[in-house]
């Protein structure tokens, strides 16, 4: 099988295009203009019943265009990089602005919170792997996980993939600016069946540097654990009992609060956390803290959609909040100023405890620890709560048997206020960082 063969287009290639659309945009008449223009190419191989099912390979390119004329704005996204294509774009984007109304919050980012001295991160590192390769791989993975308990019935996905991407901003202001970036994964969706019972969990890695993965056999092991794990699956009755998130499942209640803290949320009224600048949200032993500049990490970016340097913003410091997070179209319409998140936050990280899961455990006692969850049932408007769940019933510290079919549900700001502890188990697989956490108490709705 042929791979791509053609490479991405160079930053200086970019660079060209994106002053190409930005004079363009000034010969109609514009008084500002900004463009960003993201590439990537790859490719995804799938193996089902020990051969290749899919293999599909990607190459995009985004290029998003924003003209002002004053206080009015034009946007137009394209995908198509040539001269003829975007010279059309700019000049729908300049007709879009004319019909708008002005908004007095509108325009670029400060020419003064501009990156104009980005740093150069460590964010690329291509893996130099042929689709045979990723094939063989994607079967191996398949076969151990299957070899590993006779009741997985069969593998419903072995995925590897990996992409190279490239990300260029410019406006009017004079800012001009790129960073590559690129993903990696390997993924194992399994079924297993004991009796007329049949579950389905998965395991996966994912990381920029493909020296940083998980090997195949460690993802097969745990996806088949994880999976025969769940057989025997029964409902609680309903009660109220500690609840312990599992880190990665932990990483989606800490997006809740990134959520209800962008600015979009806050001058909308849309958030639990309106007005709530400088009041307790967490424990005083909470801390969340973005790191933008770290290398090799899948959230780390050095300048934000709008080219405004990326900074290490205190969002919650000692369980107090402290920031809320801002582009510059969110801070002019609260009257603050950008903290650089336009397009959000940058690998979001959470004081952490010392005590690994099974030392959590031990101190939850008894009560439920979540591995999985369902729906999105939860209102940031009011921080109401409520989420089909997964996981396994705790007595006396040790896992009894998994549960399934219950519902948790609770106040954002209550279970906030009620972390206990946070576990030492830290999820890098993504842009939120954190350990497993337990809560003092949810309600927990089942028979």
């Amino acid at each position: 099988m042929n791979q791509i063969k053609k490479a991405l287009l160079t930053p200086a290639e970019l660079e060209q295009i994106s002053k190409r659309i930005l004079a363009d945009a000034s010969q109609h008449g514009a008084s500002a203009a900004e463009v960003s223009i993201s590439t990537n190419k790859g490719f995804t191989v799938t193996a089902h019943d020990g051969d290749v099912e899919t293999v599909e390979y990607n190459q995009d390119k985004i290029v998003e265009i924003n003209v002002y004329f004053g206080q009015r704005r034009g946007s137009v996204s394209i995908s198509d990089l040539r001269a003829e294509a975007t010279q059309a774009a700019v000049q729908a984007a300049c007709h879009i602005a004319k019909f708008t109304d002005a908004d007095p919050a509108s325009g670029l980012a400060e020419k003064e919170e501009l990156a104009f001295h980005y740093p150069q991160l460590d964010l690329t590192f291509p893996w130099d792997i042929s689709v045979e390769k990723a094939i063989a791989l994607a079967i191996q993975c398949e076969q151990e996980a299957r070899a590993y308990d006779s009741r997985i019935m069969s593998a419903e996905a072995s995925t590897i993939s990996t992409v190279e991407g490239l990300h260029l901003y410019a406006n009017t202001n004079g800012f001009s600016g790129f960073f590559p970036f690129t993903k990696h994964d390997i993924g194992c969706v399994l079924v297993a069946k004991q009796n007329d019972e049949m579950q389905r969990d998965y395991s996966y890695s994912v990381a920029t540097d493909p020296k940083q993965l998980t090997s195949i056999s460690t993802v097969a092991k745990q996806a088949a654990e994880r999976t025969v794990n769940r057989l025997g699956a029964r409902r609680l009755r309903t009660c109220k009992a500690p609840v312990i998130y599992l880190a990665e499942e932990a990483r989606g209640l800490l997006g809740h609060l990134a959520s209800a803290i962008t600015g979009g949320k806050i001058y909308r009224k849309a958030s639990f956390l309106v007005d709530h600048l400088d009041k307790q949200i967490f424990p005083s032993f909470i801390s969340l803290q973005e790191h933008p500049h770290l290398a090799c990490a899948l959230g780390s970016a050095p300048f934000d959609n709008e080219g405004v340097v990326t900074r290490s913003n205190v969002f919650i410091e000692k369980g107090v909040l402290r920031s809320y997070a801002l582009g510059s179209y969110s801070a002019r319409k609260l009257g603050m100023k950008t903290t650089g998140n336009s397009g959000g936050m940058h690998n979001l990280t959470i004081t952490t405890g010392n005590k690994t899961l099974a030392e959590l455990l031990k101190t939850m006692d008894k009560g439920l620890l979540v591995t999985e969850m369902m729906g999105n049932g939860v209102n940031l408007v009011t921080g109401d709560y409520s989420r089909g769940v997964g996981g396994f019933w705790v007595e006396k510290g040790e896992i009894q048997f998994p549960v399934q079919e219950i519902t948790i549900a609770g106040k954002l700001q209550e279970m906030y206020k009620g972390i206990r502890e946070v576990g030492s188990d830290v999820d890098l697989r993504g842009n939120i960082r954190t350990g497993s956490i337990l809560i003092e108490e949810m309600m927990i709705a089942g028979e």
